[in-house]
Parts: structure tokens; sequence; C-alpha cells
């Protein structure tokens, strides 16, 4: 699970993949030359993005014919918000505790 995570957050690292994946969760399919249009990335630097992006499980390729359409593909990115989650609880928690030991000390 962790190795996942791990090229979750390594491809959302970059602003054009995310950008790339906002567009895609908006409005996918869509084929590398359709994205290149909307970027001032070339078609091979959108490819290399897109690769990423489905070595990361955040889209999918679907092949018709010569054309390839990428998708979006939200389950990597659910599992790394569940990540996201429980680390935010555990620090929820530790604050909590804190409070309480400070609402508490008798001084």
């Amino acid at each position: 699970m962790i190795e996942n995570e791990d090229r979750v957050f390594t491809a959302l690292a970059d602003g054009n993949r995310r950008r790339l994946l906002t567009t895609l969760a908006r409005s996918s399919p869509k084929t590398a030359t359709q994205l290149a249009r909307e970027f001032p990335i070339s078609r091979q630097g959108i490819m290399k993005h897109l690769d990423l992006l489905v070595q990361a499980g955040l889209a999918q390729v679907q092949t018709s014919g010569r054309e390839k359409q990428y998708v979006f593909n939200p389950t990597s990115l659910q599992s790394a918000s569940v990540w996201i989650e429980a680390i935010n609880q555990q620090w929820n928690e530790r604050l909590l505790r804190l409070k309480d030991l400070i609402e508490n000390d008798e001084l």
C-alpha cells in the first residue's frame, strides 16, 4: 500500500500533472493530442506526465484502434486520501491531549 501511495504523491508533486488530472477528472476521456492543445507543453511532455499518472493509478488508458484515450481513475487518489485522513486524525488526537494537559494543569 505504501508503495502505491508513494507513486501517487510523486505524481501529484508536479503542478502540470495535477492540472492534467483535474482536466481528466472534469472531462475525460481525452487523447494526449487533445490535452496538449490545452497546455503550454509539447505532446511528448504531456505523454511523459500521463505515463506517470498511469503508473500511479491516477489515470487509465483506453485504446480504440490506434487511438489512446486517458481517463481519470479515482481509486488510487482515494487510498492516498485515506492515508492523509489517518495522519490528520492522529494529529488531532495529539492536539486534544495537549489541550487537556494544558487545561488540567494546576500550577
